[in-house]
């Protein structure tokens, strides 16, 4: 739990710390779309070199990334193994039944490993770097042209914000409770499966249970100060947009239309 990374900010004077978090929001968006172009060899280095030297400015050491990933490396190994199984074409080289292990299948689960990592390193930097209420207000920006369209741009920044700045809060709350039923003698890595899934009912109900009580206790102190939505509020922090900022996306239009013409039909 120490070790997952969503939500958690790092302070630093970086160049990506310094960016306007409306440019990184909008970089992350062209990054996911981009890197489903990168579907061979030459694209894929691209990318992946392209995001370590953007992992290299941003000043974090890459084994916080490494160990942050590690929460999520089981649902990309499945992914990655239910694709090598279940993508047939090109020369087969294990076949039982619909199971069938192919060089097609393996290149494309290749390709779905690294575009998880990938995407899951990038979407990180995004947090590490950006404070919560900044990403809100980013959000908030970037959704108010739909304000016409009647989308609630303020509501859903301020949900995106709580939501980031509790879940360390609910990591903090998850280690806290397993260690309180780890002394009253619970296992959590005995008996098979089922006896697994059983032992984490006694974390859920009072994590619950204590997540509900800190919504109400949030709602009543935000009532207690006359909160009232969007409509007619200053803010403290404001987002200035820079040249610096331009450029990012120039980049990442630039890196998008390479991976475009190099992509494999």
């Amino acid at each position: 739990m120490d070790k997952l990374i969503l939500g958690r900010y790092i302070p630093g004077n970086s160049i990506i710390h310094r960016l306007d978090p409306r440019s990184k929001l909008l970089a992350m968006i062209i990054y996911i779309v981009t890197i489903f172009w990168a579907n061979n060899i030459l694209t894929n280095i691209l990318m992946f070199v392209f995001t370590m030297l953007i992992i290299l400015l941003s000043q974090v050491k890459l084994s916080f990334f490494l160990n942050g990933i590690k929460p999520m490396i089981g649902i990309i190994l499945f992914t990655t193994i239910f694709q090598m199984l279940f993508t047939h074409g090109g020369q087969a080289l294990f076949k039982w039944g619909i199971i069938e292990i192919s060089s097609y299948g393996i290149s494309q689960a290749a390709l779905i490993f690294m575009r998880f990592v990938l995407i899951i390193f990038f979407s990180t930097l995004l947090t590490l770097t950006t404070t919560p209420l900044s990403l809100a207000d980013a959000v908030e920006s970037l959704l108010k042209p739909f304000a016409r369209f009647r989308v609630p741009a303020h509501e859903i920044g301020l949900m995106l914000s709580l939501s980031l700045r509790f879940v360390p809060t609910l990591m903090d709350d998850t280690t806290r409770i397993m260690n309180a039923q780890r002394a009253r003698g619970v296992d959590f890595g005995e008996g098979n499966l089922v006896q697994k899934v059983k032992s984490i009912i006694p974390i859920l109900i009072p994590l619950f249970a204590s997540s509900f009580k800190r919504a109400d206790a949030l709602a009543i102190a935000m009532e207690a100060r006359g909160y009232q939505g969007g409509d007619g509020r200053s803010k403290y922090r404001l987002l200035e947009w820079k040249m610096k900022d331009s450029l990012v996306l120039l980049v990442m239009i630039i890196i998008g239309a390479l991976l475009f013409f190099l992509k494999s039909n």
